[in-house]
């Protein structure tokens, strides 16, 4: 056998294996096994890279970073569903398709919460995915798509050309991981699974999806060339064969009764999937029979889809913890007796602030209310009795870690711990400095700075810069060849620019953006030091509490110890300007309000940032553009008032290309 034939070999049989656990959950070859197949098809492929092939298993893990993402307009509709909230709703479907039909069937899903996606096919090759969009023109995301193990690059038929509609979404396990490092990293929190999902599979560089662990289900045929199918359930047999995962737990009815008694199977179990799911869909099966019932010009009129209502439960309030963040917040925690919410034990629930206690009166010994938003993050609701003797409850007014006095900011609902020594912080604070937005530092994660933390090695974070092997290889758990791999991560991370370096240390509420903005302003480590607040405001998107957070920050020796330390370590101090960047946006001012459909906020800071553009935080005539998005409130009527041009996500997206 020549390298070209073994290439063929093992390509296929590495799919196999990835059809086997990722699609039918059954392993058929040991993780190591694997690895090796996986090794020696790398090898060859280097080797002969004229062999090469979009749809290897080796292209998987993600590409290079993309600029944008190319239109795409379905040939068929991706329509939405019409939603109904009551069994008594969707018994009234069921019978009125029996009224307009002669003994319809009908077939009953789980209702996948997650991103609605197209994936082409052609000649049994996967060539194209694409988001629903807005029904009729989507977005190319074929990269990011390729990384999803679940979905074949080859399917088992080879069919000329086949189109099917499929739900990626991200299994509570990734979600709840990915939020942990996101909650440690002080980034902002994706609210649900169907938000990570969504903001997953929209990143300008799929090797970020790939970390993602996203999945797939596949439900529905859009159109197929080479087969012919009669009805749902039938479609769903054939995409089987053709190696798709399809949609689970599906069930033929006939009768409203049935459809319901399915219906509450659903609900009662959707607390043991590993998946979100936010409804049950009830569709007729028959094709011929949907042709005749047609559809609006927004909905199908054979389908429809029932939504459960979120769980909510009472509980008796214990105790209230209090916790220190990086930025010295101090949060209040409920600790409340174990109850069982979405499947899961639950027993506590983060209380905010002060305010958010006050306004809701919360306090120790009360009967409270408490569900899971998205059915993962414990929230809670009200307090519907007080118990005997209670009475309003305050935070402390010391830190209850080292015991500073706590202060509260103006314009800050937060209260603080001011002594930036104060242990719960330095370890968070060390934590987001070498996070992936910041330093970059790779292997530098939570465990391992809490054991150079422990051991002494490191006070602060430029003691990471005077880390080396002998130091490292004496922490448990870290080999050689971790240290070495550590100690390469640290020597790349002082080639990071400026900004991330700003962004590194912690300067109260200066995000990415701020940061950056700061750099392009002063351009120098030392200009940012020297500069008054007013200066620093004349920056359009900074405020007086940003400004004067800055001044404040470099006003502290801890501050210019540390900018001294990271330049003595090699650290960049000078910022560096892109030469022929694209700065179509120069000179606008952008503020972002709502809800965007697909974006995060900072996704959205990011895109305006890269074309030369301000994203600001408040609406003043200075604004060029107001990016709107569901639930937008003050901030859009304000634009509405001055007369600002306003746009959505789909029109800032358009801008950009």
């Amino acid at each position: 056998m020549n390298e070209a034939e073994r290439i063929k070999e093992l390509r296929e049989e590495i799919e196999k294996h990835n059809h086997s656990y990722y699609v039918l959950d059954d392993p058929s070859i040991s993780d190591y096994d694997y690895d090796m197949l996986m090794q020696e098809l790398k090898s060859l492929e280097e080797k002969h890279p004229e062999l090469s092939d979009p749809n290897s298993p080796t292209q998987r893990v993600g590409g290079e970073a993309l600029n944008t993402f190319e239109k795409v307009e379905h040939t068929v509709q991706m329509g939405s569903l019409q939603d109904v909230f009551s069994v008594e709703q969707a018994a009234e479907f069921i019978d009125k398709c029996r009224t307009e039909l002669v003994s319809p069937e009908f077939i009953v899903e789980p209702k996948i919460d997650g991103l609605s996606v197209s994936l082409e096919y052609r000649n049994g090759e996967f060539v194209r995915g694409s988001t629903r969009g807005d029904g009729f023109v989507g977005e190319d995301v074929t990269a990011n798509l390729r990384t999803i193990r679940s979905i074949p690059m080859k399917l088992k038929k080879e069919l000329p050309f086949i189109e099917v509609r499929g739900e990626v979404y991200m299994p509570r396990k990734s979600f709840i991981e990915l939020t942990e490092q996101q909650e440690m990293n002080d980034e902002q929190v994706f609210k649900n699974p169907r938000n990570a999902a969504a903001g997953s599979l929209r990143q300008k560089n799929p090797q970020i999806t790939a970390k993602r662990k996203l999945d797939i289900f596949i439900f529905n045929i859009q159109q197929v060339e080479g087969a012919e199918l009669s009805d749902h359930k039938g479609s769903l047999e054939f995409l089987k064969e053709l190696g798709f995962k399809v949609i689970p737990g599906y069930k033929k009815v006939r009768t409203a009764d049935e459809a319901i008694v399915c219906i509450d199977d659903i609900g009662n179990n959707r607390n043991s999937y590993a998946y979100d799911i936010d409804g049950a869909v009830i569709k007729v099966n028959s094709f011929e029979q949907r042709e005749t019932m047609g559809a609006t010009s927004k909905v199908p009129k054979w389908a429809v889809a029932y939504k459960y209502p979120p769980e909510e439960k009472e509980t008796i309030l214990r105790e209230i913890e209090v916790n220190v963040g990086r930025t010295g917040a101090i949060t209040p925690v409920a600790i409340f007796d174990p109850i069982m919410l979405a499947g899961t034990e639950v027993s506590r629930a983060v209380l905010h602030n002060q305010e958010f206690i006050t306004e809701k009166d919360i306090r120790i010994g009360d009967t409270i209310v408490v569900r899971k938003a998205g059915e993962i993050i414990p929230e809670v609701l009200r307090s519907v009795k007080h118990g005997e003797d209670s009475v309003p409850y305050s935070l402390p007014e010391y830190c209850p870690v080292c015991g500073a006095k706590a202060v509260r900011y103006e314009d800050e609902a937060a209260l603080r711990c001011p002594n930036i020594e104060c242990p719960a912080q330095l370890r968070r604070n060390i934590i987001h400095f070498a996070s992936k937005g910041a330093m970059d530092i790779d292997g530098m994660g939570p465990a391992v700075v809490t054991a150079l933390l422990d051991s002494g090695l490191i006070k602060n974070a430029a003691d990471i810069y005077k880390l080396t092997k002998e130091k490292l290889v004496t922490l448990e758990r870290m080999g050689s060849r971790s240290a070495d791999n550590l100690l390469k991560a640290i020597e790349k991370s002082k080639d990071n620019p400026l900004d991330r370096v700003i962004y590194a240390i912690g300067i109260r509420n200066i995000g990415s953006s701020g940061a950056k903005l700061l750099c392009e302003k002063f351009g120098s480590v030392e200009a940012i030091m020297s500069a008054t607040a007013e200066e620093i405001s004349s920056i359009d998107g900074f405020g007086d509490v940003m400004s004067e957070n800055v001044v404040s920050a470099f006003r502290e020796k801890h501050f210019g110890d540390l900018i001294e330390e990271l330049r003595a370590a090699g650290v960049k101090m000078e910022h560096n300007k892109p030469e022929g960047a694209d700065k179509r946006f120069e000179g606008m001012t952008f503020v972002i309000t709502g809800t965007l459909p697909t974006m995060k906020r900072d996704e959205a800071k990011s895109l305006i940032e890269k074309f030369g553009g301000k994203a600001a935080g408040s609406v003043s005539k200075k604004t060029t553009y107001v990016v709107a998005g569901e639930e937008a409130g003050s901030k859009l009527v304000k634009a509405q008032e001055l007369g600002i041009n306003i746009i959505d996500e789909a029109e800032l997206i358009k801008m950009t290309e």
